[in-house]
This record gives structure tokens, sequence and C-alpha cells, in this order.
């Protein structure tokens, strides 16, 4: 669907010379001089890489539509992950670089939503904060309490994150996915 630069909004997702690129930041610039334009930061769907570009003010652009659908993480076949949609219950493998960092914070029955452009899967949705299972830590030690020290953790993922020291193995804690960092106990 085309539209104009002037109607661009963060989070959408346009298609540029063959890319997905999802609006981070725009900014409409009016100078003294010349005329306007808009100032944006684009992340690459499939790179990740970010980038910022200048348009013209009300130069036409493409916007794509990303289809989100809420899938169920199920088991790993290799290095692949199987999920299974929710509402059709079939199943089908995910490769890791669509997964991006998701795979770090889903388990075994996780529930998570794959972004789909046409029949390309373009990456992954994750909630804020994820619960899951320390599976491997060193014990606390009594008297140990100092504030703010960290030791490393095992999540039932796979994914290591710096916990507090009184943090056991088999307690469930709940991690931030933007940052990867320890939030509380569940």
């Amino acid at each position: 669907m085309a539209m104009t630069t002037n109607d661009l909004k963060n989070g959408m997702t346009l298609e540029i010379d063959g890319e997905l690129l999802t609006v981070l930041e725009f900014q409409h610039v009016k100078p003294g001089k010349g005329g306007a334009f808009v100032r944006t930061t684009l992340r690459n769907l499939r790179s990740g890489s970010v980038v910022d570009r200048r348009f013209n003010a009300g130069e036409r652009v493409e916007r794509a539509f990303i289809e989100k659908r809420e899938q169920q993480f199920l088991y790993r076949e290799g290095s692949d992950y199987v999920v299974m949609d929710n509402e059709t219950f079939e199943q089908f493998t995910v490769s890791p670089e669509s997964m991006g960092d998701a795979a770090n914070y889903i388990a075994e029955g996780s529930a998570i939503t794959i972004l789909k452009f046409g029949e390309e899967i373009v990456g992954t949705d994750l909630p804020a904060s994820v619960e899951l299972a320390i599976t491997e830590t060193e014990p606390g030690v009594q008297g140990d309490r100092v504030s703010g020290a960290r030791k490393p953790a095992t999540l039932e993922s796979g994914h290591v994150v710096q916990v507090p020291l009184f943090v056991e193995p088999g307690d469930r804690i709940k991690v931030d996915t933007r940052t990867g960092d320890y939030i509380t106990r569940a």
C-alpha cells in the first residue's frame, strides 16, 4: 500500500528497495531555507541493522504488512525450532536467524508471536519480560549478602544471565527480554 512520508508512525514497516524496514523514530523538519523533509531511523527486519535515512516531505513509500501469528514453541530439532500454529495446529520449523534474540528467552511450551511477510518469517515478537526457571548456578553462601553482587545463572532456555547471590537453582525469575537483565524472582 502506497503512502507518503507525512503519514509515517513509529513501528510501521516499509518495503524500500526490496528491504523490510521498521520505523524506530521519525522527525518532520522544516528548515528556514529549502523544502521540508523527514528524518528517520529505520531497522532492517532481516539483518537487524539500523540506518538513518532522509526523505523529502510527501515522498511516496510502500508500506509492508507484517502478519503477527500466535505460535507455541514445542522443541528444538538440531539448530532449528519447531513451533505450532495455535489456530491450525500446523507444525513447522523456524531457523535460528529468524528467531533472533527470542531464542534466549523461550522454553518448551511457551507462547511466541511470529512475524511473517507473505510466507517469509522475518522475526519474532516477545513480551517485555518473561518468567524462566534457573537450571544451574552456584549456591549462595550464608552471610554472602554484598549489596549488588551478581553471579552467572543458566536459564532453562540455555541463556546465561547475571543474578543476585540469593537466587538458587530451581527458582523462577523474571528477565527483561529487551536488555537480558534480571528483574525479580517470580
